[in-house]
């Protein structure tokens, strides 16, 4: 296939290119690259990548490919806080215009970027399949619920969205990201060498790794389209739901950390365990190869080779909302999270 990633030089979608690249399609990227200079690697100097704000993408455009895999958004609840206006523009707003233009230009298929995170306050410690009640609790979760209704009213014979209800993500990516828990954790302890909870640590959240998502979205890309098209699938697993202070445990082991709980934690009210079975139902050979035990292992050695400092995991490289939150403080940005002058200018670029 012919696959437009968005959101290529974000956390997600920069391992994404990689993965997809490595499955033999022929992989292009966009990205309005708000994180520019926000490295923690190498970005994949193979895929050819256009700066250019997904709101401005036209049928023309998309013409030439099979598939879209909409990864560009505002990626967080912190970053949805900033300005709830912000959020529900780009995650659903700018979402249900794309696909709208990629119908228009023949894409078969589409995947959606959403997350087990509009399940919210579960008020259960059962597990939550696709079916269960919607409870978002955020402007960022709320978006995506939006975004996967105007999606299946998009569905027909000839496009095929799909929603990715993504985990929690973990891992190493080239542009990392610090601001999830499991990244967190892990970077208090090594940068600090405490473990540092802000929450009791009482609530439940399903994890999966980076490159997991990445292999879900290609079997996702290959899949028959009467299996797929308008669909919600939980991306993870059953064995990684873990609460928080176990994975605050994960990360005590593998690092010989203590772990110290702030004293004005409270309950996280964002607290749910995750059904995945339709993801096998629907992908009955795809192992995910990752858990959190792993993923702090590959992490402290991520960080030890990159000699991370307590100085950058406080800075603003790799939290979103503090790196968009300097951009709008300079200017570089105006106040509708555009690049101003010739920040936004298309060009093409191979990194």
């Amino acid at each position: 296939m012919k696959v437009l990633v968005t959101g290529d030089r974000g956390y997600i979608g920069a391992v994404m290119v990689s993965v997809l690249a490595e499955l033999g399609h022929e992989v292009h990227g966009l990205d309005t690259d708000f994180y520019r200079g926000c490295d923690f690697g190498p970005l994949d100097a193979s895929v050819p990548s256009v700066r250019r704000d997904v709101r401005d993408v036209t049928a023309a455009e998309l013409e030439p490919f099979d598939a879209v895999v909409h990864y560009a958004a505002l990626s967080n609840d912190p970053l949805g806080a900033l300005n709830p206006r912000w959020t529900y523009a780009l995650n659903r707003d700018a979402t249900l215009a794309l696909a709208r233009t990629a119908k228009e230009a023949g894409v078969a298929r589409f995947l959606f970027a959403s997350s087990c995170s509009m399940y919210g306050a579960s008020g259960t410690d059962g597990l939550l399949d696709e079916s269960a009640p919607l409870r978002p609790l955020t402007p960022y979760a709320e978006s995506k619920v939006d975004a996967e209704a105007g999606l299946q009213r998009l569905a027909d014979a000839d496009f095929a969205p799909v929603s990715m209800r993504n985990a929690t993500v973990y891992g190493v990516s080239p542009r990392l990201r610090l601001d999830i828990v499991l990244n967190n954790l892990t970077a208090w302890a090594y940068t600090t060498g405490t473990i540092r909870l802000l929450s009791d640590g009482s609530a439940w959240r399903p994890l999966v790794h980076v490159r997991d998502v990445a292999r879900v979205a290609g079997a996702l890309l290959a899949a028959p389209a009467s299996l797929v098209c308008g669909q919600a699938v939980n991306v993870g697993s059953e064995r990684q739901n873990y609460r928080v202070s176990e994975l605050a445990q994960l990360v005590a082991e593998a690092s010989g950390c203590a772990i110290e709980t702030s004293d004005e934690a409270t309950a996280d009210p964002r607290s749910y365990r995750v059904d995945f079975s339709r993801l096998r139902r629907i992908l009955p050979g795809l192992e995910l190869e990752w858990d959190a035990r792993r993923g702090v292992e590959e992490l402290l050695a991520a960080y030890r080779a990159a000699g991370l400092s307590r100085e950058l995991f406080e800075g603003r490289r790799y939290v979103r909302v503090r790196q968009i939150g300097h951009l709008l403080a300079t200017k570089a940005l105006d106040d509708d999270l555009r690049w101003r002058g010739a920040e936004g200018d298309g060009a093409v670029r191979r990194d």
